[in-house]
């Protein structure tokens, strides 16, 4: 089983890509024989952790998939660590504003992700999809989820040998003016990326050596 989950739309939007590339692409997965659940979260503080963690106990998935928008980015962001820390800039969906909380309190300081971003990575630009490997995926409620789903599947919430990690997609193609200059990617190529990163996953038993660092 394949658990792929997305936000609700916030800070005033209408919709999330992270939510429309998920749905998507476990349509696209359905329909090559796989098992996918794909679940909607909330943007909300500790009530998206909630929500995950009954969808890990319900499906009990051997890959799980968590996606968030970051608007601004070009690429597809495969997040490789998860900070212990909520700082949000704007209040989510319930008003709540955390600063300098602790995600899990006592946790350790990060998480890194379980998925192959090294293959993935190669994968997606093979299929001509822009993709990135991301140092940081902020500290808002993405960082809490990608946080809190490692924390659960290191702490015995899900199956023992489940894998998982987070990924950021920008804006979709419709949310901005078309002579903005804004980047963003259609929903079906994000909804593909997605599909590209699952089947690299299943195949891989372990990531490649491939630079992707950055300088700063």
């Amino acid at each position: 089983m394949i658990l792929l989950t997305g936000f609700e739309p916030f800070g005033g939007e209408t919709t999330n890509p992270s939510w429309t590339a998920a749905e998507a692409a476990s349509g696209i997965l359905q329909g090559e024989g796989h098992a996918v659940a794909a679940v909607e979260l909330p943007c909300v503080f500790g009530q998206s952790i909630t929500v995950l963690e009954d969808a890990l106990r319900r499906y009990n998935p051997e890959l799980v998939i968590c996606v968030g928008q970051a608007g601004g980015r070009p690429r597809i962001s495969l997040e490789r660590v998860a900070i212990n820390c909520d700082d949000a800039r704007i209040p989510d969906n319930a008003g709540n504003r955390p600063v300098d909380e602790e995600v899990v309190a006592g946790g350790p300081a990060a998480y890194f992700s379980s998925l192959p971003v090294k293959a993935a990575l190669l994968a997606l630009r093979a299929a001509g999809i822009p993709a990135e490997v991301s140092q940081t995926a902020g500290t808002y409620v993405c960082n809490h989820i990608f946080y809190a789903l490692m924390h659960s599947l290191n702490t015995g919430i899900g199956a023992p040998a489940t894998r998982g990690g987070f990924i950021h997609v920008p804006y979709e193609t419709r949310q901005v003016p078309q002579a903005s200059g804004t980047p963003s990617l259609p929903a079906a190529v994000m909804a593909e990326a997605l599909a590209v990163v699952v089947r690299t996953a299943l195949a891989a038993t372990s990531d490649i050596k491939l630079s992707a660092g950055t300088v700063h």
